[in-house]
């Protein structure tokens, strides 16, 4: 399928255009969710469980509506012919699954997390909306809940939810090879456990969704804070029985995804059929609470990993099991488990593989994809297990991973597991032995040692480490660009991609422009309205620059030869004779040029004449760009950095990314999504925990008990881009965004475990915070400390 498309970038690629997006964002006009006016607009505040796991006996609202501004209070059973299902339809229903997972609209029998709203109350104004909801009484019968995922699939456990038989989801293995043969006669073996810990994705934006039916045309409008409208746009139409051609999803600005955006949630279909049932439009935003209560979050995984090789470091084979923490729903299937076990041997080779998964249900926040998906996971498994067989036979840790690559004649080189989709893993692109060597030639891992005593020196410990990648990007099947020239002179383009704060309309605006000949910022982009275009993706998986470009780089190509064609005609000469600038085609002669405006009302026709050719009307191409397979990105991430070991206090003095992405559209872009996926990792290595006590009660819940890495901790990020261009698009190019946090968490531990190596500390978990690094440190620092 691919065969004909080329790895030379196209017009367009390798220029750091501006941000288009600045000047409205630098100026307060950008316009989000909570930006969005609507006349008479009421506002809903949803009523919440605040018991972990519990029978929902009663529900009396008589108060709440009696209250000043109360315009409805809506419970499950009030919802009754206005939803076609109590519960949610599950996301990407591919797997086979239960039918009783997904979450429902609002619970009615029973809670299974704190958090889970039962009734919404929708009022003139939130504040008394939010009076109102405190005044909603219910009736509950308290039941044993379940907060951690090993306890969960013990014999005789609790169930999560009463409806369940079982609390584990799924159980299944992932292997190939002969890993009892391998382990048989390898040299050394090797055990060891992981905890890599909960974290949210915590958007500059939250959540938030408004609704209004227009009662001339029947039309419902949603705007929702989302990734996928054209998801969420078949969702809605499937649970309000609300006809396709009536309903309207746009995506204003976006205040960040990074994955918790990325599934549609009980909100999302509650605020449409409240706003049709009342003929009312209606808003709800949630507040940062509310984001730690109800919005998806990523892990606990436990894991278990054995790995076996020769006296030369060589691999043999792996394998192991994890539980994986799912929370109390399956909102959209199973693939951060997944992800995280068909990618563990990451850039190596690995001969034989057997990796034993449990998925469980507990009474906290369901699970899905926070930026990376399950990659971090394995990588920080199988980078730490490297570290350790290195250490075990004394050789350096470079070295022992150089010995295991995967090297660049092997690839395309395809793993022996298959995607959830049944799509064989095929790394089609990349050189890691060369990524590698130029994270350490950037960091000087060669001169190391004497800075290590220039900081002994002031009584801190200093440690280095380089964790290595690979992640599959660009996941299809398709995404959808529209590229028009209106007679007015305006050049639109419309996609199915989302913007989500990354510059993705700066990147579109570039490649049309340079296909078209104009400024981009004669380009105008409009993504995520489900008005325009019929199909559309959205925004994940690292993927809208390779789809989403790749279709209006195609398109706008097309709009161009019918352009060059239409002139050619108009100004009788041929079309290789002339050339597109500043919004013009130009002939070799002064007097020959003609505005792209002036083309399109020539195709928009005159009655009784025929078009200047023949072909159909309008300078107007849509392009729907396919791509099955996943174009692999590779990263080595170098980290160095200081502990104190009387705090445990640890700085981060370098960073070193080095990154295939393939071809580059933007390079200034290009870094500052490295930048933002390394800051991510590092809030993850170091700050994030998402507590529960033991009786699934969240303990963190505000920004000043669940910490975020801020600037002060952000230490200068050095991006280095090594491409290796993929043929899987015609631009040659790979994700960056999701790719740039899978190594950072095995980067920044490792180099902590370097620091303590005199000590005899081993680190397997994250995130790791100064209190539990300190009960990691030998007694007389814990003393000190304490």
């Amino acid at each position: 399928m691919h065969a004909d498309l080329q790895i030379n970038a196209k017009p367009g690629m390798g220029e750091s255009s501006p941000r288009l997006e600045d000047d409205a964002l630098l100026r307060g006009q950008a316009c989000f969710l909570d930006d969005v006016r609507i006349p008479d607009a009421l506002h809903a505040c949803f009523v919440r469980s605040p018991h972990a796991h519990a029978r929902l006996l009663a529900i009396d609202a008589q108060e709440a509506r009696r209250m000043p501004g109360v315009v409805a209070v809506y419970t499950r059973r009030d919802l009754f012919g206005h939803i076609t299902s109590w519960r949610m339809p599950l996301g990407f229903p591919l797997a086979a699954l239960p039918d009783n997972t997904t979450p429902f609209a609002l619970a009615g029998d029973e809670v299974a997390f704190v958090g889970e709203a039962y009734a919404v109350v929708v009022a003139r104004s939130r504040h008394e909306a939010e009076d109102a909801a405190a005044a909603v009484q219910a009736e509950f019968e308290v039941l044993e809940a379940v907060a951690d995922c090993r306890d969960a699939v013990r014999e005789g456990a609790p169930p999560v939810r009463t409806e369940l038989a079982s609390n584990v989801l799924q159980d299944y293995t992932l292997a190939y090879g002969d890993c009892d043969a391998a382990f048989a006669s390898a040299d050394i073996v090797i055990e060891d456990e992981f905890w890599m810990h909960r974290g949210c994705g915590h958007p500059m934006e939250g959540r938030g969704v408004a609704a209004m039916l227009d009662p001339a045309t029947g039309t419902l409008t949603v705007w929702s804070s989302t990734q996928m409208a054209h998801e969420l746009h078949y969702t809605i139409a499937h649970m309000l029985d609300q006809p396709e051609d009536k309903l309207r999803v746009i995506t204003p600005d976006v205040g960040g995804g990074f994955g918790a955006k990325f599934m549609i949630y009980p909100e999302e279909i509650v605020i449409p059929a409240v706003a049709r049932a009342l003929g009312r439009p209606v808003k709800w935003v949630e507040d940062r609470r509310e984001n730690f209560l109800t919005t998806i979050q990523e892990r606990d995984q436990y894991w278990r990993v054995s790995v076996a090789a020769d006296r030369e470091g060589r691999l043999l084979a792996i394998r192991g099991n994890f539980i994986h923490d799912h929370g109390a729903y399956t909102p959209q299937g199973t693939n951060v488990p997944y992800n995280a076990a068909s990618s563990m041997t990451g850039p190596y080779t690995v001969p034989a593989f057997s990796l034993r998964v449990q998925v469980a249900h507990t009474n906290k926040v369901p699970v899905a994809t926070i930026r990376g998906a399950g990659y971090p996971q394995a990588a920080f498994a199988m980078e730490r297990m490297m570290d350790k067989l290195a250490a075990t036979l004394g050789i350096d840790r470079l070295e022992c991973r150089r010995r295991n690559f995967i090297t660049p004649e092997k690839i395309p080189y395809t793993k022996p597991l298959k995607s959830r989709a049944g799509v064989p893993l095929v790394i089609d692109s990349g050189d890691f032995p060369a990524l590698q060597r130029r994270a350490a030639e950037a960091i000087d891992y060669d001169g190391f040692e004497a800075r290590r005593q220039q900081s002994a020196q002031a009584g801190l410990l200093r440690g280095i480490a380089i964790a290595n990648s690979v992640k599959p990007t660009g996941r299809g099947p398709y995404e959808t660009a529209r590229v028009k020239i209106h007679p007015s002179g305006r050049i639109m383009v419309h996609t199915g991609a989302l913007a989500m704060g990354q510059g993705i309309k700066t990147t579109l605006a570039q490649l049309c422009a340079a296909q078209l000949g104009v400024d981009p910022r004669a380009v105008e982009v409009v993504a995520g309205d489900t008005a325009h275009v019929g199909y559309g993706m959205g925004g994940f998986a690292s993927r809208q620059a390779m789809m989403a470009g790749s279709a209006v780089s195609m398109a706008a190509a097309r709009v161009r030869e019918k352009a060059l064609t239409v002139a050619a005609a108009i100004l009788k000469t041929d079309a290789e004779h002339l050339t597109l600038r500043d919004g013009e085609v130009i002939g070799p002669e002064p007097d020959q040029r003609v505005s792209l405006g002036r083309l399109a009302m020539l195709l928009k026709g005159v009655p009784g004449y025929a078009l200047p050719i023949a072909s159909e009307p309008g300078l107007d191409e849509t392009v729907h760009f396919h791509c099955d397979a996943q174009a692999y990105a590779g990263s080595s991430h170098a980290c160095e950095v200081e502990v104190d070991p009387l705090t445990a206090a640890v700085r981060i003095l370098r960073y070193v990314a080095v990154q295939d992405s393939g071809n580059l559209i933007n390079p200034q872009l290009a870094h500052g999504q490295v930048h933002g996926g390394v800051v991510h990792g590092i809030g993850n290595a170091l700050f994030e925990w998402m507590g529960y006590d033991a009786n699934a009660q969240p303990l963190t819940t505000t920004c000043a008990e669940y910490l975020l890495p801020t600037a002060p901790e952000v230490p200068n990020i050095e991006v280095i881009f090594q491409p290796s261009p993929t043929a899987l698009n015609p631009l040659g190019a790979k994700g960056i965004g999701e790719c740039a946090t899978v190594a950072v968490a095995a980067a920044v531990i490792g180099a902590v475990e370097d620091a303590l190596r005199d000590r005899g500390v081993r680190l397997t978990e994250f995130p790791l915070t100064p209190v539990r690094l300190a009960e990691l440190i030998d007694p007389p620092a814990q003393a000190l400390s304490s």
